[in-house]
């Protein structure tokens, strides 16, 4: 699965840019340049997603084919927290713990979007979830 969320992209009187997210109402930002603009964008995504997932709100799925948007993907633990959470379903912590034989914190610190999982344990926390590991350079 790739996580990229639909933005909205306009110009500002002041010659600005401004972008809006469709399926986070509450994250936004702006920059002096559409470029930079875009690249706030990934920054404050990446910032929500991880204050979403740390404080176990609800993170919503990116939408799909928005005509006109600009897809944004979060910064790369984000984005291995929320695929990790998205993969785990309705399995609790403890039952993922118990497949990868360790405990239940260390198991929690995977959907953490602070934490720096190793390849190797992603790639045998997909496993324990019936998924594969697959990383794309962009």
């Amino acid at each position: 699965m790739e996580i990229r969320y639909p933005a909205t992209v306009e110009s500002q009187n002041d010659g600005s840019f401004l972008v809006q997210f469709v399926d986070l109402p509450d994250t936004f930002t702006e920059g002096q340049t559409k470029e930079e603009a875009l690249f706030n964008a990934g920054e404050v995504l990446s910032a929500m997603l991880a204050w979403r997932l740390d404080e176990a709100k609800d993170v919503p799925v990116p939408s799909q084919k928005v005509k006109g948007a600009h897809y944004i993907a979060p910064d790369a633990k984000t984005q291995a927290a929320m695929l990790l959470r998205l993969a785990r379903g309705e399995r609790s912590l403890s039952e993922l713990a118990r497949a990868l034989e360790t405990s239940w914190p260390a198991a929690k610190r995977l959907e953490d979007p602070t934490h720096w999982p190793s390849l190797k344990t992603l790639d045998r926390a997909a496993a324990a979830l019936g998924k594969r590991l697959v990383l794309v350079l962009e």
